[in-house]
C-alpha cells in the first residue's frame, strides 16, 4: 500500500500507531478471511461512474484512496484513534441526535459500516441501508453486520444520486464524509437528501468540528485530506439551510467533533403542490412508484 511520507501523520503518528496500537496479526487474519475478488464482484455496481474527486485524491495519504483493499482493512483499526476520546461515544452522539421514529434509514458514505450498524442496533425495526463508493469498504461492512447478526442492505452507489424514490426515507445520516468531499459535492449530497426525505424527516451529520478546525490549523495537516481545509472554511448549518432544511442546529461534541441536523419542513410538501409558495425550494416529483429501488 503506497503512502505519502511527508504528512505529519506519516512522520510522527504512523510509526507509533502501527508499532504499539494496531494488532497487525488480527488485521492480517481479517484480510485473509475474505475472498476480496468474489466479494467485490458481487457488491460492485457495474453502472456506477466514480466521481473525479474520489479517484484523483489520496485520502489519509493512501494512493488510490478507498478503492484499495488495504484502505478498507486498515480503516477501523486507525479510526478508533482518530475519534477521541472514544469512537463509540462520538458515534453515539449522532444516534442521540435522532428525533424521529424511523422506518427507513439511509446511511450515506457508510464506509465499513460502523455507524450503520449502530443505527440498526438503535432502531432494530427499521429498514437500514448503507451506501458507499468503495466495494471494499462495503465488503468489510457486510462481514461486520453478519458477525453481529444484523440484516442491513449494502449498496455500491454515489451519495449525490442514489436512485431511491422521492420521500422514501424517514432518516438520512452521514458520518465522517463531508471533510472528504469538495464543498460543492457536500451541497449536492444535501440536495439529494432533501429529495429522499419524507416531510418531517431528519438528516443528521457527524463530522469534524468546523470551528475547531478553523482555529487549529495543525489539525488539518495531520492526515492527508485533500478537502479538509475547504470543509473547515464552510458551514454545514448554512449548507443545510440552502438545501431547504428547517430546524437546523449544530452541537459541539468533545471539542473536535460536531453533530448537525435538519428537518424537511412541512412547507416542502406545499411547495410541490403550489410551487409559488417558495421558489427557493426544489420542486421534485414525489411519485415514488416511478422510482423503484435500484437493483443490480
Amino acid at each position: 500500500m503506497a503512502v505519502k511520507k511527508d504528512t505529519i501523520y506519516e512522520k510522527f503518528l504512523s510509526p507509533l500507531v502501527n508499532t504499539f496500537l494496531i494488532d497487525q496479526e488480527a488485521m492480517k487474519q481479517f484480510h485473509d478471511s475474505i475472498d476480496w475478488e468474489a466479494q467485490s464482484d458481487r457488491l460492485t455496481n457495474p453502472n456506477l461512474v466514480y466521481p473525479k474527486y474520489y479517484t484523483s485524491g489520496n485520502f489519509h495519504g493512501i494512493e488510490g484512496g478507498y478503492l484499495t483493499i488495504g484502505a478498507a482493512v486498515t480503516y477501523d483499526p486507525i479510526t478508533q484513534y482518530a475519534l477521541p476520546p472514544n469512537e463509540t461515544w462520538v458515534r453515539k452522539a449522532l444516534v442521540d441526535a435522532v428525533q424521529v421514529r424511523p422506518r427507513r434509514i439511509l446511511d450515506l458514505g457508510c464506509g465499513t459500516g460502523s455507524m450503520t450498524i449502530m443505527l440498526k442496533q438503535a432502531f432494530p425495526q427499521a429498514k437500514v441501508i448503507g451506501i458507499d463508493l468503495s466495494p471494499y469498504m462495503l465488503g468489510c461492512a457486510e462481514v461486520k453486520a453478519k458477525t453481529a447478526g444484523l440484516n442491513i442492505q449494502w449498496q455500491h452507489d454515489n451519495a449525490e444520486k442514489t436512485g431511491f424514490p422521492d420521500g422514501y426515507f424517514d432518516l438520512v445520516t452521514i458520518a465522517l464524509l463531508f471533510h472528504e468531499t469538495p464543498p460543492q459535492v457536500s451541497r449536492s449530497i444535501l440536495q439529494e437528501i432533501f429529495r429522499l426525505l419524507k416531510v418531517g424527516g431528519q438528516v443528521v451529520i457527524l463530522d469534524g468540528n468546523q470551528k475547531t478546525l478553523r482555529q487549529t490549523e495543525w489539525l488539518t495537516e495531520i492526515f492527508e485530506e485533500p478537502y479538509i481545509k475547504s470543509y473547515a472554511r464552510g458551514n454545514i448549518d448554512a449548507w443545510l439551510g440552502a438545501a431547504g432544511f428547517g430546524t437546523v442546529e449544530t452541537q459541539d461534541i468533545w471539542w473536535l467533533h460536531q453533530v448537525s441536523s435538519g428537518v424537511k419542513p412541512l412547507l416542502a410538501e406545499y411547495s410541490e403542490i403550489i410551487p409559488e409558495v417558495n421558489h427557493n425550494l426544489p420542486n421534485w416529483d414525489n411519485d415514488s412508484d416511478r422510482f423503484p429501488t435500484p437493483a443490480y
